[in-house]
C-alpha cells in the first residue's frame, strides 16, 4: 500500500510549483504587457497598483471564508482562480480588461496566501509552524530562481510565443498547486492543529480582525518593516546606476546573493523563534542589522568601483540577514497573536502589509533614497529600528488580549 505524503511535503511541493511559475511571470510580465499587449508603462503601473489595492481588500474576507468553509477547499478554489486569471492575461487586449484581470489575479493571490496560512494552522502544530514557514520560504526562493531563469529564456527570445509560453507555464503551475493542495487531509471549518474535540467556535463578528486594535498595531508595524521589499528589485538598481561607480551587472549578482542566502539559511534563522518574546527579540535584532545595512549602502556612493562593489555586497548581505530575522519573527507573531479559530481572517489582514509595502514602497523609497541620498538611507534605517523596538510593547499588549479570550477558544491552540 502506497504511503500518503506528509502534509508538510505536499505544502512544500505546492509552494515550489507556483513559485516557479511566479518567478517566470514576474520576470517577463512588464515587457509582455507593454510590448505584446501594447499598454504604456504608465498604464501598466496604474493597472497593477489598482489590482494589488483590490487584492489587499480581498485578503480579509477570503481568509474569513477559509475559516468558515474549510481552508483546504478554499485554497484549492483560489489556486484554480489564480490559474484562470493568469490564463486570462493572454487574451487581454485593452486597458480596462487588463485592470479587471489584474484585480482578479491579485485578489486570488492574496486570498490564496491567507487560506494557505489557515491550512498550515490546521495541519501543523503551533510549535512547528515557524520552522515549516522558514522551509517554505526557502522553497519559494528556490522556485523563484528557477522561474526567473526560464523567464530569462523568454526575454532572450523576445517573441510573442515565448511570452505566452511563460503565462501558460504560470497557469499550469497553479493548476498543479491546486492538485497538490487537494491531496492534503480534509479540514473542518474553524479547525486548528491540536484542537480539543467537541469545542465549538464562538460567534464571530463580521471582519472582527479590524476591531482587534492590538493585533492591528502589530500588523501596522510589520508593514513599516516590510517597506524594504522594493529595495532589491527597484531601489538598488537605480541607486547603483545613478549614484555609484559599480557596474550595472551587479544588480543581478545581488539578486542571486539574496535568493541563495534565503534558500540556504532561512531555516537556521528561524530556529528558536517559538514564542512572542523570542519573536520580538528576532525583530529587534533585525532592526539593528537593517540600520547597519542602510548605513553601508549610503557609503557606497563615494569612492571608486572596487569601493562601491565591496560596500554594496556587504550591504546586501546585511540586508538579507535582517530580512530573514524579521520574517521569522513576524511569522511567529502573526500566528501566536491570532484567535486559533480565525487564523485565515487574521492572516488575510496581516498579509495586506506585503501588498501595502509593494504599492507604496516604490514611491516612498525612490523619493527617500535615490533622490535624497545618504540622509534618506539613514532615515530609513532609523525608522526601521524604531518600528522594530515598538513591536515588543505592541506584541505584549496583543498577547494580553489573547490571554483574556474565552478559555474554549484558547484551548484549541494547545
Amino acid at each position: 500500500m502506497t504511503q500518503r505524503p506528509a502534509p508538510r511535503h505536499l505544502l512544500a511541493l505546492a509552494q515550489l510549483s507556483n513559485s516557479v511559475g511566479d518567478g517566470a511571470y514576474y520576470t517577463t510580465s512588464a515587457l509582455y504587457f507593454t510590448q505584446v499587449v501594447g499598454l504604456s508603462p504608465a498604464r501598466v503601473g496604474l493597472g497593477l497598483t489598482v489590482g494589488w489595492a483590490a487584492g489587499s481588500l480581498a485578503g480579509v474576507p477570503l481568509g474569513r471564508l477559509a475559516d468558515r468553509r474549510g481552508a483546504r477547499g478554499t485554497a484549492v478554489l483560489l489556486a484554480l482562480g489564480t490559474a484562470l486569471a493568469v490564463a486570462s492575461f493572454t487574451v487581454v487586449r485593452g486597458f480596462l480588461p487588463f485592470v479587471l484581470v489584474a484585480c482578479g489575479y491579485a485578489a486570488a493571490q492574496s486570498g490564496l496566501a491567507a487560506a494557505r496560512q489557515a491550512l498550515l494552522a490546521v495541519l501543523v502544530s503551533a510549535g512547528e509552524r515557524t520552522g515549516l514557514l522558514a522551509r517554505l520560504q526557502s522553497t519559494l526562493n528556490a522556485g523563484l530562481a528557477v522561474g526567473a531563469g526560464l523567464g530569462g529564456l523568454a526575454l532572450h527570445s523576445g517573441t510573442r510565443g515565448a511570452y505566452l509560453a511563460v503565462f501558460a507555464l504560470d497557469a499550469v503551475s497553479f493548476l498543479v498547486c491546486a492538485g497538490l493542495l487537494s491531496a492534503l487531509p480534509a479540514t473542518a471549518p474553524g479547525a486548528v492543529a491540536g484542537a480539543v474535540p467537541g469545542t465549538v467556535p464562538g460567534r464571530r463578528p463580521a471582519l472582527g480582525v479590524l476591531r482587534d486594535r492590538p493585533y492591528a498595531r502589530v500588523a501596522l508595524l510589520n508593514t513599516v518593516l516590510l517597506l524594504r521589499l522594493p529595495l532589491l528589485s527597484l531601489v538598488l538598481p537605480l541607486w547603483i546606476t545613478t549614484r555609484t561607480a559599480a557596474p550595472a551587472w551587479l544588480v543581478s549578482g545581488l539578486f542571486v546573493l539574496n535568493t541563495a542566502a534565503v534558500t540556504l539559511f532561512q531555516v537556521r534563522a528561524a530556529r528558536g523563534v517559538d514564542g512572542v518574546a523570542p519573536a520580538t527579540r528576532a525583530v529587534r535584532r533585525a532592526g539593528w542589522v537593517m540600520l547597519a545595512a542602510c548605513a553601508v549602502f549610503a557609503l557606497s556612493a563615494g569612492g571608486g568601483t572596487a569601493w562601491a562593489v565591496g560596500l554594496l555586497v556587504l550591504g546586501a548581505a546585511l540586508q538579507v540577514v535582517a530580512e530573514m530575522g524579521q520574517s521569522a519573527g513576524s511569522w511567529q507573531l502573526s500566528f501566536e497573536l491570532a484567535p486559533p479559530d480565525r487564523v485565515g481572517e487574521y492572516q488575510g489582514f496581516f498579509g495586506t502589509g506585503v501588498t501595502v509595502a509593494r504599492t507604496l514602497g516604490p514611491l516612498v523609497l525612490t523619493s527617500l533614497l535615490v533622490e535624497w541620498g545618504t540622509p534618506g538611507w539613514l532615515l530609513l534605517g532609523a525608522v526601521t529600528l524604531g518600528a522594530s523596538y515598538a513591536m515588543g510593547p505592541a506584541a505584549r499588549r496583543a498577547q494580553g488580549v489573547c490571554l483574556r479570550r474565552p478559555r474554549a477558544a484558547r484551548s484549541r491552540a494547545t
